[in-house]
């Protein structure tokens, strides 16, 4: 017997319902994205690999999915390498494209090669699939979508405040209140390492700090210690432990700890400016918050670092994030271009969608009308008022077999189909159609102009 199919993990099938869901968020973010200006763009589904490899840090280099030369990919190969059974050499000469691992290394690359057709600042989203060999959990998945807004060519603040806006705009769309925004400044993360004498061990103080949710205060001071910052240093910012009140009370503790620290000064006064203006504003639905411990991408975020988090009645990781880099594109040979974007995670924007019970009932509704199937001759009958349904927008379809109306109620049941729609004989000759209302049962005759009303 056959062993029964089935598809690696990670990696999901989509049902028609499934996909319905799917598609309305992706069309409000997108609808979004243009609203606020965004052009698209599309990159192809894998790059080479000197493209991805090297630009997100030894962690990021492991999760990229390398795919193997055509062909006989070993004829190529590194025969020292080979015998040796030395993977992370072997694969360079094995392989020389990789899946995406995300969209804004290959969006430098495009802004790169296509710089001199761009009109700069280039406002720019991508709505495309990415894979990561990573660990599969709920929320985390080895292909899933990202559905990324980027601006490049300029360094004006605005364009954070503008994203802000645009996250609220997104969720308040799609109805979820109390989404928390949370904004940091990797300046002021140099400034509070350098402040404390380790500027040398950044990414390690860092890293520490962003776990500060997760094993709290005890256990960032054990994991810093163990990376070797010594515990005079961690007294300086202890206050970082405890860090609350207002954005405004938060900025000026900020200002107070970072007064001796130029690049932290100039961080405060970014955020400072970004949080102002977002707050004069106000947001619809979503919460500003300014969280110093927030950590992500500082392999090359430089200036303003975003993470959202879904509502607080829902257990799910980060909805959305991003942040501001300074020389993306330097990687590829264009200095100077700074840039700054943001992601919507679409996999667990469903996730929190669905549990929230926000998905509207339209959004699922698929044919409104089934046409019975009698004969050729009623079939054709109702074919004609079919097309002319379809042409004003109404979903309707004709039942392919002229089987037993059983089966064609309990087909249009299953399909949860509101409407059938009688055409047999006797409506064929009074130019009729009946009507059934299969929730109802109410059925009544009209012509093809009222059965056309009935069903707009």
């Amino acid at each position: 017997m056959a062993s029964k199919p089935s598809i690696p993990k990670g990696t999901r099938d989509f049902s028609p319902t499934e996909v319905a869901k799917r598609q309305y968020i992706m069309q409000i973010i997108k609808s979004n994205f243009e609203k606020f200006g965004f052009q698209p763009i599309e990159t192809p589904s894998f790059e080479n690999s000197d493209t991805l490899m090297g630009k997100y840090g030894e962690e990021g280099d492991r999760l990229i999915f390398k795919i193997l030369n055509s062909g006989d990919y070993l004829a190529k190969a590194n025969v020292t390498h080979l015998e040796s059974k030395d993977s992370t050499k072997l694969t360079s000469s094995i392989s020389e494209k990789a899946l995406r691992y995300d969209l804004t290394v290959p969006f430098a690359r495009y802004v790169v090669q296509h710089q001199n057709d761009i009109e700069f600042p280039f406002k720019r989203y991508q709505i495309q699939p990415v894979w990561r060999a990573d660990r599969p959990q709920k929320g985390r998945f080895r292909e899933f979508f990202q559905c990324d807004a980027d601006v490049v060519g300029s360094k004006s603040l605005w364009q954070e405040v503008e994203l802000v806006q645009l996250y609220d705009t997104v969720f308040t769309a799609l109805g979820l209140e109390g989404v928390i925004v949370k904004i940091n400044n990797r300046k002021i993360l140099s400034g509070i390492a350098e402040v404390i004498g380790a500027s040398d061990k950044l990414i390690d103080f860092t890293v520490a700090l962003d776990k500060l949710d997760k094993i709290g205060e005890d256990g960032v001071k054990k994991e810093m210690i163990e990376k070797g910052i010594d515990e005079a240093a961690i007294a300086k910012v202890q206050p970082l432990f405890n860090f609350t009140g207002t954005i405004s009370e938060k900025i000026e503790k900020l200002s107070q700890l970072l007064a001796v620290s130029a690049e932290g000064m100039k961080g405060v006064e970014e955020l400072r400016f970004i949080c102002e203006k977002v707050m004069a504003l106000g947001l619809s639905s979503a919460i500003l918050d300014l969280d110093v411990t927030l950590a992500r991408g500082l392999n090359y975020y430089t200036g303003a670092i975003f993470e959202v988090a879904p509502p607080k009645t829902v257990a799910m990781g980060s909805i959305g994030g991003g942040g501001r880099y300074d020389d993306l594109t330097g990687i590829f040979g264009l200095k100077n271009m700074s840039g700054v974007g943001i992601s919507f995670g679409l996999d667990r924007i469903y996730l929190v969608v669905e549990e929230l019970n926000l998905f509207p009932e339209t959004v699922t509704a698929s044919t409104k009308a089934l046409f019975l199937n009698y004969n050729d001759a009623t079939s054709f009958y109702a074919m004609k008022a079919i097309k002319e349904l379809r042409a004003s927008g109404i979903k309707v379809e004709l039942y392919p077999d002229a089987v037993k109306m059983a089966k064609q109620f309990q087909h249009a049941d299953k399909r949860a189909i509101p409407y059938a729609v009688i055409a047999a004989e006797n409506e064929m000759e009074a130019n009729l159609y009946s009507l059934k209302n299969l929730v109802t049962g109410e059925q009544v005759s009209l012509d093809l102009e009222g059965l056309k009303q009935r069903l707009l």
